[in-house]
């Protein structure tokens, strides 16, 4: 499966790779682009994004993807 975020690696960025690697899809592909393209960009490749804006497997008030939601990865 895809997964897409914005470019410019942060760390929760670099975290989410990991975690999903290990613990939701081993085979998952990382493709990071501007955030302005990440919802074109999903929708075209078909992949899952993450760690944007108004996204399932984004920011939740002051909790993130992993922290708060583990029912939803």
């Amino acid at each position: 499966m895809k997964w897409i975020t914005r470019e410019y690696v942060k760390v929760d960025r670099v975290a989410c790779p990991w975690l999903i690697k290990k613990f939701v899809d081993k085979g998952a592909e990382f493709i990071f682009v501007s955030a302005d393209k990440v919802m074109e960009k999903a929708e075209r490749l078909d992949a899952i994004p993450y760690d944007v804006k108004n996204v399932e497997l984004g920011h939740h008030g002051k909790g993130v993807l992993f922290r708060g939601h583990p029912e939803k990865v």
